[in-house]
């Protein structure tokens, strides 16, 4: 149940906001019959965030419609609550100046990946129709960064005060800042040359003599990062610190701008998203509701890669025919096999790429695989002894117990080191570690978990 925001002068009470069909058809029906009163009637009340989840349950056109006829004020934060691909659709029908207005309304950060959303021709000619020339000016400086910089996140929009300004000329200062900010979450301090110097509490400054200089109650001591550096970086210094927002300054400690807490919550939604597909051999970015020819595209090279697999496992079985023919119960265990190898190198390999992500992996490579080595005897030892216990009890055969035991175990290491591995040199090679996960580990160690399965069976049986 979502609560919908309303003004509590008129009302004095807290209402709830519920999707129903009842009013989506409602809706629909008033679009058809262009009752825009009825329309806007309807939105007078409703929160940016459900408005959304309303349009995302119409088509393009339909939502569309509602995007141009409410206030761009509103519609604004609309927009930015849409999935992406949907959003897309809409911009798609929106004229370069309407879609000049939804920006104009937006912070420069969001304004900025409004943008960037469209063709590289168009992006120019929506910037160009932007009427406030600071605001104008603000995203082509945001434009130049590279993503996934601290740069291309943060908004231009801060409060900033004058170590030098009275407590007095700071709380004038201070309102007419605040007009354009969305949410105050910190209050800078700088000197004339604009270098960050500390940050000021609200309280101090409520309490201060109104004579008082700032530089007098401010504190010094404010966590930042640079523009240069990495949303990862940026991501992992306001978790460590608990930070709702932090400043951004360039090499010079000059205050360029601030990243909210809500752009990094997006940000680790987006590479979760991301790292989940790769995992699952989907190489690019979709959803449910692409079409058959991009999910197509988007899955099928690693299931390619899971054929080959598929068919380098069968010629392995193939170079063993001879011990399958004395040993016709090792053919029925080639399933679990391959299995326990697909599955030790998964869990491996996704405990090395969570550590990657959340920087928590601090040691070296052969640190951390002798770690992996020995976790994975003992998990191989504890399975093999099942194993061992299982098969001389159903075929009394101790020769053939203690050799499948032993390719058991063999195979486990050899996964669990696989994917350990694979991730830590793909990551010290700059690729995205997620890659190694999924189809990768698990085709890999197939194909090497058969091999050694009948190698040292062969050994062992004296075949």
């Amino acid at each position: 149940m979502i609560y919908k925001n309303v003004d509590l002068k008129k009302t004095q009470k807290h209402t709830k906001f519920k999707l129903t069909e009842e009013l989506i058809n409602k809706i629909i029906n008033f679009i058809d019959t262009s009752n825009d009163k009825s329309i806007k009637d309807i939105f007078i009340d409703f929160h940016h965030a459900d408005i959304a989840e309303i349009l995302e349950e119409l088509n393009s056109s339909q939502a569309t419609y509602i995007i141009k006829l409410l206030d761009s004020e509103k519609t604004s934060d609309v927009l930015m609550e849409l999935d992406d691909d949907y959003r897309e659709k809409i911009l798609k029908n929106l004229s370069i100046k309407e879609i000049a207005e939804e920006v104009e309304e937006l912070d420069t950060d969001d304004a900025t990946d409004i943008i960037l959303e469209l063709p590289e021709e168009k992006q120019k000619k929506v910037i160009s129709k932007i009427v406030d020339a600071e605001h104008k000016a603000d995203i082509k400086e945001l434009l130049k960064y590279e993503e996934n910089s601290a740069g291309s996140l943060m908004a231009k929009e801060l409060i900033k005060v004058n170590e030098n300004w009275s407590v007095t000329r700071c709380i004038k200062e201070m309102r007419l800042q605040a007009s354009e900010v969305t949410r105050v979450h910190s209050v800078y301090v700088v000197n004339n040359d604009n270098i960050l110097l500390g940050r000021l509490s609200l309280k101090d400054l409520l309490v201060a003599n109104t004579k008082s200089k700032i530089k007098s109650i401010y504190k010094s001591n404010v966590d930042y990062v640079t523009d240069t550096d990495s949303a990862e970086y940026v991501a992992s210094t306001m978790q460590k610190y608990d930070l709702d927002a932090i400043p951004v300054l360039d090499k010079n400690k000059n205050l360029l701008g601030r990243i909210t807490i809500d752009d990094i919550v997006d940000l680790i939604k987006e590479e979760a998203e991301e790292d989940y597909q790769l995992a699952a051999g989907i190489l690019q970015d979709v959803d449910v509701d692409d079409s058959i020819f991009e999910l197509t595209r988007a899955r099928l090279p690693w299931l390619i890669v899971g054929l080959i697999g598929g068919i380098g496992a069968a010629f392995v079985m193939g170079g063993f025919d001879e011990i399958l023919a004395q040993y016709e119960i090792l053919f029925y265990f080639t399933p679990l096999i391959a299995a326990m190898a697909g599955n030790v190198g998964v869990q491996s390999s996704a405990i090395i790429v969570q550590g990657l992500a959340n920087d928590e992996i601090k040691d070296s490579i052969n640190n951390r695989l002798f770690k992996e080595t020995l976790l994975s005897v003992l998990n191989g030892f504890i399975l093999s002894v099942i194993l061992f216990l299982f098969i001389y009890f159903w075929q009394s055969d101790y020769n053939l117990a203690l050799a499948l035991s032993i390719s058991l175990v063999s195979v486990i290491i050899v996964a669990g080191i696989i994917g350990t591995f694979i991730p830590l040199f793909l990551n010290k090679r700059g690729i995205d570690p997620a890659i190694a996960t999924g189809p990768f580990i698990t085709t890999s160690n197939d194909i090497f978990g058969i091999l050694i399965y009948f190698w040292v069976a062969k050994l062992m049986l004296d075949i």
